[in-house]
């Protein structure tokens, strides 16, 4: 915690300054109260009485201008670090993998990143500061209380060990409350994410699950309404019981001052220049104890904002990268006795995968569900790292090369295409900031999908809705391929990106696809079978293994797996 706070040193010890200067200046008020009621008034001495209550203003003038200074430059600090914070935990998970998103609930991420951080906002904004307030005024406050009375100082601070002991027990309360909360907050955001999506909303009504998904909702929300009122509750009668015990040492204290055995012949202006002290003393103690209440509580939203923070990174930038130079690079994709196995898995996914994609040639990947074609393809572009063996373009092992230079390289057109929330244009310009105008149109008719965004009422500046459900799923498919043409890349892998079209849309895709691959290696992994029949070479994938490779031609007069899967394909096709 201590570490978000270094780069502003010197703005901390500024407002630690002007804290300290603040609550020493507010201190000599007491004293002038005695000067006026012991010397100024008994004595009919108007120049001393207007020199003091002069000072008096003069008082709160100054700790109000140091106030407002304090709290400027203590929020600016508190906003830069969560900032930081924020932006810090964002592009850790960014370079997290994609089995920790497949593992983690999206509502999680968002509530971590969002409710646990800004959460922690009136801590680190106020709260430290606030402590050194406190802090500064107590032990000022009880330092001039024993130069006036040294008796009645040990009277007023008899009830701090008792008070210290309940804030650590409320203290601990809390924290176990303020986990529970945040973790059924993250389960909210959960349910909002997946019952008010798009897809999620469809889901719901074509199933007839709507008060279902309002009733699983309402009792989430109705148990953190439980929940936070046991936090604000939890200790509140302990706390109240301390308060009703402070505010009765000051009668304690006038009667120790009547009693000639405790007085030590105090006068009235020293009584009360200690009352006033001690009625300043009980205001920053009691701030003190709160403040302790909710750092340990606090520390509840720090362990799960840090637990993110401390995860390792599976798939990062290698400590002495290679440089590849993109326009330089020929597109040659080496798999050299690839094998792979998933965290959780019980077999390898791949095994032994030893193949070579010539630069400019087209590789065909097919095979039944599960034989690991799309962890292979994955794994030219990183979202995988290999378990043995290695995968090398132009030679060079992929692990040795940045993430961004590999993504310059890469391309990957997948079967579920995701649109950003934009215009036409936002989403084109995603892959590419500084592409101009021509180059987007020139990508767009290459995909075969200018014609239908010029039909659109804006044209390129049409909003394409969530998900980019205002279009089809081919034209979806074909704004994705023109998305990837403006990254120009020597590699394209295309994960089953016509499967889930019907014939006429495939055929629009596919003359997409064929204009992208042309001049690139390009890795495709094919559904259906009729896509991949001119490509240069076709592997057969089995539980992981390479079975068969060679042309169509070739694998057909085999009579081998690849001509079983395509007489399926061909059977399906004419029930079809």
């Amino acid at each position: 915690m201590a570490a978000l706070f270094g780069p502003y040193r010197w703005q901390l010890g500024v407002v630690v300054a002007l804290i300290v200067a603040s609550s020493a200046v507010a201190l000599a008020t007491p004293f002038l109260i005695k000067l006026v009621i012991d010397e100024a008034i008994p004595a009919q001495d108007v120049p001393l009485l207007l020199w003091a209550v002069g000072g008096m203003l003069a008082v709160t003038v100054v700790t109000a201008v140091f106030g407002v200074a304090q709290t400027w430059l203590s929020t600016t600090v508190g906003q830069r670090v969560m900032h930081g914070l924020r932006t810090a935990v964002f592009s850790h998970l960014q370079r997290q993998s994609l089995g920790f998103f497949t593992r983690t609930k999206g509502g999680e991420v968002q509530s971590r990143l969002m409710n646990d951080i800004g959460s922690m906002q009136s801590v680190v904004t106020s709260t430290a500061t606030t402590f050194a307030s406190s802090a500064t005024t107590v032990i000022g406050t009880a330092v001039a209380m024993a130069v006036l009375s040294w008796r009645l100082s040990l009277l007023s601070l008899v009830v701090l060990p008792p008070a210290v002991w309940l804030t650590r027990r409320v203290a601990r309360m809390r924290r176990a409350i303020t986990a529970q909360r945040q973790r059924h907050l993250a389960d909210l955001h959960s349910q909002v994410e997946e019952g008010l999506s798009v897809s999620g909303v469809l889901l719901g009504k074509t199933l007839g699950a709507g008060p279902a998904q309002s009733q699983r909702f309402a009792g989430t929300s109705e148990f953190l309404v439980d929940l936070e009122v046991r936090s604000q509750l939890a200790g509140r009668w302990r706390m109240a019981t301390m308060s009703i015990v402070f505010a009765g040492i000051p009668a304690l204290i006038y009667l120790a001052a009547g009693l000639p055995a405790t007085s030590g012949g105090m006068t009235i202006g020293t009584l009360v220049a200690f009352t006033t002290l001690q009625g300043a003393l009980f205001r920053p103690l009691m701030q003190l104890l709160d403040i302790g209440v909710s750092l340990t509580a606090s520390m509840a939203l720090f362990s799960r904002v840090f637990e993110y923070l401390d995860l390792p990174v599976d798939i990062d930038d290698p400590a002495d990268p290679v440089p590849l130079d993109p326009a330089a690079v020929r597109g040659e994709v080496r798999f050299d006795h690839v094998g792979f196995r998933y965290p959780d898995g019980v077999r390898d996914a791949l095994a032994e995968v030893d193949l070579t994609v010539p630069a400019g040639s087209s590789l065909a990947l097919v095979g039944e569900t599960g034989s690991g074609k799309s962890t292979l393809a994955s794994l030219v572009a990183r979202l995988n790292d290999p378990t043995t063996g290695r995968v090398l373009i132009d030679g060079v092992d992929v692990r040795r090369v940045t993430l961004a230079d590999l993504a310059r390289v890469v391309g990957v057109v997948s079967q579920e295409t995701y649109l950003l929330h934009g215009t036409v244009r936002e989403n084109l310009l995603h892959a590419r900031p500084d592409a101009t105008d021509e180059e987007i149109v020139d990508a767009a008719r290459r995909a075969q999908v200018h014609a239908v965004i010029t039909a659109l009422p804006d044209g390129y500046g049409t909003v394409v809705g969530a998900r980019g459900h205002r279009f089809s799923g081919g034209e979806k498919q074909r704004l994705a391929i023109a998305r990837t043409l403006l990254r120009d890349p020597r590699v394209l892998v295309l994960d089953e990106a016509t499967s889930a079209l019907d014939n006429e849309t495939e055929r629009a895709v596919q003359a997409a696809l064929d204009e992208a691959s042309r001049g690139r290696t390009t890795i495709t992994i094919a559904h259906r079978l009729s896509t991949v029949r001119d490509a240069d070479r076709i592997v057969v994938l089995d539980s992981g293994r390479v079975a068969e490779q060679g042309t169509h031609e070739e694998l057909m007069a085999r009579e081998g797996r690849y001509a079983r899967l395509a007489g399926i394909a061909q059977r399906d096709a004419v029930l079809a």
